[in-house]
């Protein structure tokens, strides 16, 4: 048996598209008269690197089909053809507000071209102050009057009537953009935590658009139909446990984090709220903060709120043990490989009714040795233990790895049937 427990560096079980391409992750919920989902006109300089990349990167996981440019373009120069048809392509418009938005007359043009969008064809605008304060968008004051005043400066300093003229009339748009978009509905990111603020943001446009769930790729669930509906069934049983814990094992690479997102991904937004933490073994081991940071993530998630940094892991423990106490929540606990990790996520005071929590784990018996179940009302306890693909399965899994396809290409079939029997069924092993 070949074990794979990790992927391999830069290796991913999921991929997203950067840069100008627009994402091809999962099937297209266009309509024929659209190409995107989202265009998003941002500030590089401000959050290219930062909050934009971390948006579009959750935009793409959830099936959300987005233009992002990966090109700065320099002040005063005009829009790209390919920006306007991009944006005229799209459903939607993301536009991040940031402090050097107005600089940038790339962006106040492509303001401009998105809210005409908005009163053309039901193109939806979702505003983002991003650190900045609508006032001083919708009055052009701080930084939005200190580059609009520039950009004054630079049509006075025009010495050709005509383009002073042109310069005069673009001002005037932009003036009239920035007031509207600041009228209208937007988020403030404030005082709250990105990862959080993203995933809200996510769920408008899941509602306001009506995108499909995002169904995992199908090459990572070859074989995996008897575990879906296993997990599911087990998440619609109605319990009224304190909680209901189902712990899903077996060897690294088998299937496990796949499982738990597919499912996670398909029936997260049925409970009041919902976190799933991914690889907590890896970001623990040889970390000094690695369990506090898991621990504030996930108390971020299920309470909806900024918590209070700490620096004790009993305190964040308390924390996460009251907010699962009043909401019914659903976890996903990725990678556990120790009892100090399942006291310090789970606690030992029990979940409010309904609840539903998805261990992954190398050792199947660490679940019931944690403090919650040394209570005397333990949760109800679901084993599940995931082997190896069967030849059939694995055949397949490879093939569309290696040939995009279902069988071996002619002259490869000596060498596929020797690989299957060096993997053994093992998923990861097949795929990389």
């Amino acid at each position: 048996m070949v074990v794979l427990s990790e992927l391999p560096e830069g290796f991913s079980s999921s991929s997203s598209t950067h840069g100008h391409s627009p994402s091809t992750c999962g099937p297209s919920s266009s309509t024929r008269d659209h190409r995107y989902d989202v265009f998003l006109s941002f500030r590089g300089v401000d959050t290219r690197l930062s909050f934009t990349n971390y948006l579009y990167e959750a935009l793409v996981d959830a099936n959300i089909t987005t233009f992002l440019d990966d090109e700065e373009i320099e002040t005063g120069e005009d829009l790209k053809p390919e920006l306007e048809s991009a944006i005229k392509a799209s459903r939607a418009s993301i536009i991040i507000l940031s402090k050097n938005y107005a600089s940038s007359t790339w962006c106040l043009d492509e303001l401009v071209l998105i809210l005409e969008q908005r009163m053309r064809s039901n193109h939806i605008v979702f505003p983002i102050f991003y650190h900045v304060e609508p006032t001083h968008v919708r009055k052009q004051q701080s930084s939005f009057g200190d580059a609009m005043a520039k950009h004054k400066l630079k049509m006075d300093e025009e010495t050709e009537e005509n383009k002073r003229s042109q310069w005069g009339q673009k001002i005037e748009r932009w003036n009239k953009a920035l007031i509207e978009v600041a009228n209208l509905k937007g988020n403030d990111i404030n005082g709250r935590f990105e990862t959080e603020f993203i995933k809200e943001i996510v769920k408008d446009i899941y509602r306001r658009l009506h995108v499909p769930l995002l169904q995992s790729f199908q090459p990572l669930l070859i074989g995996m139909d008897y575990h879906i509906n296993l997990v599911t069934s087990w998440l619609k049983d109605g319990s009224s446990h304190t909680a209901d814990i189902l712990t899903i094992s077996g060897i690294g690479g088998i299937g496990k984090t796949s499982l738990a997102k597919h499912v996670y991904g398909l029936y997260c937004r049925e409970f009041q709220t919902s976190s799933f933490i991914e690889d907590i073994g890896r970001r623990c081991d040889g970390k000094y903060n690695g369990l506090l940071d898991i621990q504030k993530q996930l108390c971020g998630d299920i309470s909806k709120t900024s918590p209070i940094q700490v620096y004790d892991v009993s305190k964040y423990t308390s924390m996460i043990e009251n907010a699962v106490a009043r909401k019914r929540v659903f976890l996903v606990l990725d990678d556990i490989n120790s009892i100090d990790q399942l006291d310090a996520l789970l606690g030992s005071k029990g979940f409010h009714p309904g609840s539903k929590v998805i261990i992954t784990t190398k050792d199947r018996w660490l679940t019931e040795s944690c403090a919650l179940f040394k209570k005397n009302i333990k949760p109800k306890h679901t084993k599940h233990f995931l082997h190896g693909l069967n030849e059939t399965e694995s055949r397949q899994l490879l093939c569309s790895h290696a040939f995009m396809c279902n069988h071996p290409k002619e002259g490869y079939e000596e060498v596929s049937g020797k690989l299957l029997e060096y993997c053994e069924g093992h998923p990861l092993a097949l795929e990389v």
